[in-house]
């Protein structure tokens, strides 16, 4: 045998074993190094993504009904506004402050101003509860917003008196308000008053709500803080937003540890704002013509590998330095409010 065949077959010598095989971990080290990286940015994603889907369902539901705010169809002013006599609530159904009616009033009482937009500002449990009993002070994300909306469908739920009959397809139990563009009534169907608006009229489908933002998604305790709203419930007799009748609450999104919302005021009655207010009083809600929403929203899953020691300053809301593991990202809209608008211009 010859000196090249007998140095080929006496094999890779020790040495070169062990470089192959450190070669081989920090090869395979890497690997696991890569795909460590690409299932974390993986997971970051997904996280983003879903806090923007719920962040763009909860600010469509939020912008639509701020839109609407205030809008009464064909009737301007609510003070033409005047529940049935026949129109009623379910006992502990109507949130409005403890034995104070609030469901069914368009206006402050003795007054020409409106009630279809209110809010409380960085609230507190106790607050939340004392201006809407339907809340239970111990469900609320304290350090948020909370907004009570008031207004009608955005299509009429029926066709004019005049139609041919029969055309209705208002729904048993329901309340709408019958308009004419120059009286109104809130009423519960069939218990309408009779004659009390002249005909032609309409009926549109009446749709108050309060948003708040919930210290759990499912199940007490579970800390997943959820933008939910309160609705009032047609399907029970009479009407109810009693917080222990399942169907009163819906909830829009998980993960939103904050509401913040500065409402835009117009001080010169041209319908544009002059300047951004927070916690805007009952008199300044007359001259609101626009709404900044703010959102912050946390990841409902752990990151181990993320530490979040950023701060967040948020509208008035005391500063956040979370120092956890989720990840959270602010998002916000502004909205115009329409229909109050129209009112401030028209100068009512």
């Amino acid at each position: 045998m010859d000196r090249q065949n007998f140095k080929a077959a006496q094999g890779f010598t020790i040495v070169e074993l062990m470089i192959a095989m450190l070669l081989g971990l920090m090869l395979s080290g890497a690997m696991v190094a890569v795909f460590v990286d690409s299932r974390q940015s993986y997971n970051t994603s997904e996280t983003v993504m879903r806090m923007q889907d719920d962040a763009r369902q909860a600010l469509r539901e939020l912008s639509t009904d701020l839109t609407m705010a205030g809008f009464w169809a064909e009737l301007m002013l609510p003070v033409d506004i005047t529940p049935d006599a026949n129109l009623a609530v379910a006992a502990n159904g109507d949130c409005g402050p403890a034995g104070v009616p609030w469901v069914y009033r368009a206006i402050v009482p003795g007054t020409s101003q409106s009630l279809a937009l209110t809010a409380i500002d960085n609230a507190t449990g106790a607050a939340v509860n004392a201006g809407h009993s339907c809340i239970a002070a111990s469900q609320v994300q304290a350090g948020s917003d909370v907004i009570a909306i008031k207004r009608v469908a955005g299509t009429n739920s029926s066709c004019p008196a005049i139609c041919p009959a029969p055309f209705d397809n208002t729904v048993d139990n329901a309340v709408y308000l019958r308009t004419n563009g120059t009286l109104g009534l809130l009423y519960r169907k069939p218990e309408a008053a009779a004659a009390a608006v002249p005909a032609p009229f309409w009926d549109w489908e009446y749709r108050p709500r309060i948003y708040y933002v919930r210290n759990f998604a499912r199940v007490a305790g579970d800390g997943i803080p959820t933008l939910c709203r309160k609705v009032l419930l047609y399907r029970t007799t009479p009407p109810t937003m009693d917080p222990l009748v399942p169907g009163t609450t819906e909830c829009l999104a998980q993960g939103v540890e904050s509401l913040q919302i500065e409402f835009g005021l117009d001080s010169d009655g041209d319908g544009e704002p002059n300047v951004y207010v927070t916690g805007a009083t009952i008199a300044q809600m007359q001259t609101v013509v626009a709404a900044r929403l703010f959102l912050l929203l946390r990841g409902t899953d752990r990151d181990i590998q993320y530490r979040n020691d950023k701060t967040y300053q948020i509208s008035n809301a005391p500063a956040l330095t979370p120092a956890d593991d989720f990840h959270r990202r602010v998002f916000s809209v502004t909205v115009g409010l329409r229909n109050l608008a129209s009112l401030r211009k028209f100068g009512s």
